[in-house]
């Protein structure tokens, strides 16, 4: 019996129906993927370099008028802190939502130190969610931008604001389609300080630094270089409003750690790991207030999952700060811990903050400064001048009352009266260091391999010279 041609037929009907309801299925799924990325928050990064909260919308006398214009539409955190009062493990903190020990992040970029598992970035993250992710200007959590995995890295001369921020408003001038994750990272204020623009005369150094010529020059330098990023903050969020997307986009300010002075980065007190942060946007981040809980950058990869509405990953550490901004709770957190290992020089510490107090760990044994964790300056080169290095500063234990210490300067470790708080603090850090398996509970932590470093006992980061480049990036 021959084929039957209707039976045929029929066949090819069904086919092509079925195709065609496939077909539109999948337009109809493409369709909703889209309306869903359309309407997905796009997220803006901008940091700083080095800056701490010296800037105007803090209470200083620092010329930062669109960063203040920023914070006047949005959420201004008061206690924001970083988990490590050092570029690139603060900054890696931030983007994976680890502290530095975990992600891998435990000394200088630059220096030969990488992540564990780039994946856990917040921009490779959210690719999974439609987001397209580019990078404008200085990252410094990997020896070169290529390694992190942007979808695109745009091109500029420096790292400067000043050439920074056209290349960030070329983007948002190119009205993107696709949700975007658009990271925008100045130099500034990292020394080498510009030219000055104000009278030293009339600037106030920064505590706990004395007022004299050579700190008033150095904080004047500062206010030059913090100005130059301020117009390339003002720049980005003009185009960002020119280009219409303000009303969908999620503004994140922040900077990696306290201003490089004597004191300040790469120290344990509140001058080193306070930072500023400015969130605004839509909803709970509309309306313009202050927040005074205790937050660490790593709640910041949390709060966006929570905000965006997609699932958080396994490896996140800190918490969601939304229910504070709802006022369903007052903190998110009791404490709040911070951690240097390496920087230019090798100086393991710890630390742990409550809203009361602060008790900082050394384990390497030094009593005296580690200078060259301290960046070349006026400020620098005046207390080395008077004796800073054969100072005996550093005492195995730190206890402040931020109470009634809130410069951290008086240590209270061997006073009788907080025995029992020193007990607590001691206990909330070894607590930390066992739950996220720091390597210091093993012993001294050894570089990198293919790292480098300097002397503990050098004088200036400098001596780095001949074995990296780009020493400015740190």
């Amino acid at each position: 019996m021959g084929p039957n041609p209707e039976a045929g037929l029929s066949s090819r009907r069904t086919f092509l129906k079925q195709g065609a309801v496939a077909l539109a299925t999948s337009a109809l799924a493409r369709a909703a993927t889209n309306e869903t990325q359309n309407q997905r928050m796009n997220i803006l990064y901008i940091h700083s370099h080095d800056s701490g909260r010296y800037l105007e919308p803090y209470g200083q006398r620092v010329p930062t008028p669109n960063l203040l214009r920023l914070a006047r539409q949005g959420v201004l955190f008061r206690q924001a802190h970083s988990a490590a009062p050092t570029c690139s493990p603060s900054r890696a903190a931030l983007l994976t939502g680890q502290c530095p020990h975990r992600n891998g992040m435990m000394g200088l970029a630059h220096l030969g130190w990488r992540l564990n598992d780039r994946s856990h970035l917040i921009p490779n993250f959210l690719r999974n969610y439609g987001y397209r992710s580019t990078l404008a200007g200085l990252q410094h959590i990997a020896a070169s931008p290529e390694q992190l995995g942007y979808d695109e890295v745009s091109m500029h001369r420096t790292t400067s604001a000043a050439h920074v921020a056209p290349a960030a408003v070329r983007f948002l001038q190119s009205q993107p389609k696709q949700p975007f994750f658009l990271d925008v990272g100045f130099f500034e204020t990292h020394r080498e300080f510009p030219e000055l623009v104000d009278d030293p005369n009339y600037i106030q150094p920064p505590f706990p630094l004395p007022d004299n010529e050579q700190t008033r020059k150095d904080m004047a330098g500062y206010h030059a270089s913090v100005r130059v990023m301020d117009r390339g903050v003002g720049a980005v969020l003009d185009a960002l409003e020119a280009s219409g997307l303000v009303a969908n986009t999620l503004v994140i300010s922040t900077t990696d750690h306290g201003i490089s002075f004597p004191d300040m980065k790469c120290d344990m007190r509140d001058t080193g790991t306070g930072v500023s942060m400015i969130i605004r946007g839509p909803g709970v981040f509309s309306k313009p207030r202050v927040c005074d809980a205790l937050i660490s950058q790593i709640d910041v990869f949390p709060t966006l999952c929570e905000f965006l509405g997609i699932e958080k990953p396994g490896w996140l550490e800190g918490r969601s700060f939304l229910p504070v901004l709802e006022g369903k709770q007052p903190q998110i957190n009791d404490a709040v811990f911070a951690e240097v290992t390496y920087h230019a020089a090798y100086e393991p510490k710890r630390s742990v903050r409550t809203s009361r107090w602060k008790y900082v760990r050394h384990f390497d044994g030094r009593t005296s400064a580690v200078l060259p964790n301290c960046d070349d300056g006026l400020s620098k080169t005046f207390w080395v001048n008077n004796g800073w290095k054969q100072m005996p500063l550093v005492e195995r234990e730190e206890l402040y009352d931020l109470v009634f210490d809130p410069m951290e300067h008086a240590n209270l470790v061997s006073e009788r009266r907080t025995q029992a708080v020193l007990e607590e603090m001691r206990g909330r850090l070894e607590a930390w260091m066992e739950k996220t398996h720091d390597p210091l509970l093993r012993g001294a932590v050894p570089l990198v391999q293919g790292g480098h470093i300097v002397d503990p006992d050098a004088d200036s980061p400098e001596e780095l010279s001949k074995y990296a480049d780009g020493l400015l990036e740190s």
